[in-house]
């Protein structure tokens, strides 16, 4: 169930860090899922860092912190990402 739950998570981190980003990014749903769970972990270990892991009520100070993760995980993907498919797409007019 756990795995179900990481899923859900860095589906909506991923989707709400797409929509925060100024601009069309250009990668697929599926790597919009990982690069949320990515950057939820990332948000989890810097709020264990800072202190901030566990609290009362609810973690505001973490959700922000994996949201921010995961914008920079989807920002950096996203360039990473359009640069291996341009490559192959100016790879494949040039044979032609």
């Amino acid at each position: 169930m756990s795995w179900l739950w990481a899923i859900i998570v860095g589906l909506v981190l991923g989707l709400i860090a797409r929509a925060v980003l100024p601009g069309k990014q250009h990668i697929p749903l599926w790597l919009t899922v990982l690069c949320g769970i990515l950057g939820g972990m990332l948000g989890n270990g810097a709020a264990g860092w800072l202190g901030v892991a566990h609290s009362r009520g609810i973690d505001w100070t973490r959700h922000v912190l994996q949201l921010i993760g995961a914008i920079l995980v989807v920002f950096v993907v996203d360039l990473l990402w359009n640069r291996i498919r341009g490559r192959r797409a100016s790879g494949a007019r040039q044979r032609m």
